[in-house]
């Protein structure tokens, strides 16, 4: 049999309709250009279907981390208005404290880290800190440091030795 000879023979698909089941004779060359287009079809969408459960799967963890950085976020916030002194280390220790529990409410979180380790925040206004001893001078009287007020009595005076006061005092603390 030549290609030709080959060409003209015919296959029979059956194709349903219905009750009326009729013999459709399609070429064999067309039924064999049908299956492949059909193999690469069906092989395209598990392609298809695999690339949906990847992106699937990286949508989940995108947003898992994107709750977790909005978390920390407001943590950090809540944090610094509670006047963390040590905001890194009491992040550490808060993140840990909420990991343990499902729920975690921030604002718990902090006030009993407040009440637990006070040393992490800073104290509060109407508490006056310890004065130093006589011994030590003190570095800030009033709202100004000693350098500050050093550095406007030479400029104002322009005196030699209130100059020297303030670069004595300059190299100390600089």
């Amino acid at each position: 049999m030549s290609t030709s000879e080959v060409q003209e023979v015919m296959s029979a698909d059956r194709a349903g309709r219905g009750d009326n089941d009729s013999l459709k004779l399609v070429p064999v060359s067309e039924s064999i250009r049908f299956k492949k287009r059909a193999q690469s079809a069906e092989k395209k969408i598990e392609d298809l279907t695999e690339q949906l459960a990847e992106a699937k799967a990286e949508s989940k963890t995108t947003a898992e981390q994107l709750r977790k950085v909005q978390v920390e976020q407001k943590l950090v916030n809540k944090l610094a208005a509670a006047g963390a002194v040590d905001l890194e280390a009491a992040m550490l220790i808060a993140k840990a404290r909420m990991e343990g529990e499902a729920e975690a409410d921030i604002d718990s979180v902090i006030k009993q880290l407040r009440k637990e380790k006070q040393y992490l925040f800073a104290i509060p206004s109407g508490m006056v800190p310890a004065r130093k001893t006589a011994g030590a001078k003190e570095r800030m009287e009033g709202s100004q440091t000693v350098l500050e007020r050093a550095a406007k009595r030479a400029a104002t005076t322009g005196s030699r030795i209130d100059l020297q006061e303030y670069l004595k005092l300059r190299r100390n603390f600089v």
